[in-house]
């Protein structure tokens, strides 16, 4: 084979190809190119709103108090995650290199399990194996691992963070509690295989998983965030999954593809420290949910349709995206109160009104009435509405930040107005509200 591929040559070879510009038919658009510059200033914009807030808290004092806390909100949920996720798009790798993504496009949990067989025979397997099918997250989930963790009260269906592999987050994931405490958990994440994927070195499987270990709760070593803290020795959390597996099933069947990867230590997305073997166990499920029910010992509660996963993000915005409509109605209170204020008061406080005053407030008006019609028309995936929005955003948050910086004493007021345009302009400009409105029909682009 290597004789054919590479004959002997018979005169000294000549370095045949030649140097040439290659054109991959696409261009850099006008759109593109404000499309990044808005990305590089919302990160610049939260950069100086954490600078002002941690000038504000100098002096120890209740309002100090709050503004370390709004600076750590500003640090560790905006401004880092940016960061992460520039830079990861940069130097991290964009094939399969058996690692999961977090959002921020850091290198997650390793991929240490392989599964054949059908979906329903995943369920059935796990569930005879004494493992619960977790929550999708939501807000009312979220709400309920967070109080569960704060008053150490169980939760068996707590939901698991998104990792991401084939540009998607995990299908579904499983869990066990350990002693009835959400912190410490056993949990594994699932992946379809898509058709006609292979594994390096020719490796076939339908599921990939990361199971791994929760030991406890604390800080990301790099976004500062409230997460589990797993345990570095994922090799064992992979044969414990699948000796409950076989316990439960003895007719499930392994087999090992010695050194998948490089035996290695590393760390995940969170800071925590992960160390393998490199080998990748392929466990056989097929057939599981038939034997799971003619197994009249094991009591299992059958798998609904569309249960534990989430729902199809086609042709539904992001989340991120609905929530800048959470931070647009609260403009729209904000402006209706002050509206309220006024209609209440004596008609001496109308009259006292200057002219600058009113055009502040009729210019705030006009301003978040624009702002809603803007994001509607973002979710209707105009990609101009979204850099407009964008552009908007940007002017409140400018205005905002040199009001603070030039006031003695930060007013609470200014801060928050900084907060939520800055958050508006980082989540217009994050992967998901991009990807929404680019792959719209009415994109001018």
């Amino acid at each position: 084979m290597t004789s054919q591929r590479y004959p002997v040559p018979k005169t000294y070879p000549q370095y045949e190809h030649k140097p040439r510009k290659v054109d991959d038919g696409r261009r850099l658009s006008l759109w593109a190119v404000v499309d990044s510059g808005f990305i590089i200033l919302a990160v610049v914009l939260a950069t100086w709103l954490a600078l002002l807030l941690i000038a504000g808290s100098v002096v120890l004092s209740p309002r100090a108090l709050v503004f370390i806390l709004l600076f750590w909100l500003v640090v560790t949920y905006l401004l880092l995650p940016r960061l992460h996720q520039i830079f990861s798009l940069i130097y991290v790798p964009d094939y399969f290199i058996g690692r999961t993504k977090t959002y921020d496009g850091l290198l997650g949990d390793p991929l240490n399990l392989a599964l054949d067989g059908e979906e329903a025979d995943i369920h059935a397997a796990m569930r005879a194996a004494g493992w619960t099918l977790a929550d999708p997250i939501t807000l009312k989930s979220s709400w309920k691992i967070a109080v569960a963790t704060l008053f150490s009260r169980s939760y068996p269906h707590a939901p698991v963070s998104d990792l991401f592999l084939f540009g998607r987050s995990q299908d579904f994931a499983y869990q066990q509690e350990v002693d009835g405490r959400p912190h410490q958990r056993h949990h594994v994440r699932f992946w379809k295989v898509p058709d006609g994927w292979v594994l390096p070195g020719g490796h076939r499987a339908q599921w990939l998983a990361a199971a791994t270990y929760d030991k406890s709760v604390g800080l990301s070593v790099f976004t500062l965030q409230v997460t589990h803290k797993i345990d570095e020795n994922i090799d064992a959390e992979r044969d414990y999954l699948i000796n409950t597996l076989r316990y439960a099933d003895p007719q499930v069947q392994v087999r090992v593809i010695e050194d998948f990867s490089t035996a290695y230590h590393h760390r995940n997305g969170g800071g925590d420290r992960v160390k393998t073997d490199g080998h990748l166990p392929v466990v056989n499920l097929r057939g599981a949910q038939r034997r799971a029910s003619l197994n009249f010992n094991v009591l299992m509660r059958p798998v609904e349709e569309g249960e534990g996963k989430r729902v199809s993000d086609h042709g539904f915005p992001p989340k991120s995206l609905l929530g800048t409509g959470v931070l647009v109605a609260m403009h729209i209170l904000a402006v209706a109160l002050i509206w309220r204020s006024y209609w209440l008061a004596d008609t001496s406080v109308w009259e006292e009104l200057r002219a600058d005053d009113w055009a502040s407030i009729v210019g705030l008006t006009v301003g978040t009435c624009l702002e809603v019609v803007l994001w509607v028309l973002t979710l209707m995936r105009f990609s101009w509405a979204r850099l407009a929005l964008m552009a908007y955003s940007t002017l409140v948050a400018v205005q905002s930040l040199v009001d603070i910086s030039f006031q003695d004493v930060p007013t609470l007021r200014s801060v928050f107005i900084a907060i939520l345009a800055v958050t508006v302009m980082l989540i217009l400009s994050g992967n998901s509200a991009r990807q929404w409105v680019s792959e719209g029909k009415k994109d001018p682009r």
